[in-house]
């Protein structure tokens, strides 16, 4: 691997860390950008180049996969893991949540037995695919 792309991997990396850490802010493609000190548009192709997803559905992702957590060992309402894992609305939160698991929250919530394993597992067995 080049030293370039090692470079360029690096940046990713830094601006997808930010995502992790960060996920309930409001995260826009130039604020990632300037995480990974490259332009807008050069980020959003070099970042679905690199992770096979665009930022915009990554950050989705991560926030569905954290609502996931939340309503299966809390007993939180919907709007509230909603708010807290960042979504502006309940049913954009409901429709992005039914597209990456394939049920609506609702139906994950009832479906979902808080096993008594260690988390890890769980958060492995239960995780959406990209």
């Amino acid at each position: 691997m080049s030293r370039a792309a090692e470079e360029t991997n690096r940046r990713m990396l830094r601006a997808r860390d930010a995502m992790d850490r960060a996920y309930a802010q409001p995260l826009d493609v130039p604020a990632l950008a300037r995480i990974a000190h490259v332009s807008p548009a050069h980020f959003a192709r070099t970042f679905r180049a690199t992770f096979g997803e665009t930022p915009h559905r990554y950050l989705q992702r991560r926030r569905v996969e954290r609502a996931m957590f939340l309503l299966r060992e809390t007993d939180r309402s919907i709007t509230d893991v909603c708010f807290e894992v960042g979504f502006g609305s309940p049913g954009t939160f409901s429709r992005t949540f039914r597209d990456v698991v394939g049920r609506s929250p609702r139906e994950y919530r009832k479906q979902a037995v808080a096993l008594n394993v260690p988390t890890c597992f769980t958060m492995a067995w239960m995780r959406p695919s990209a």
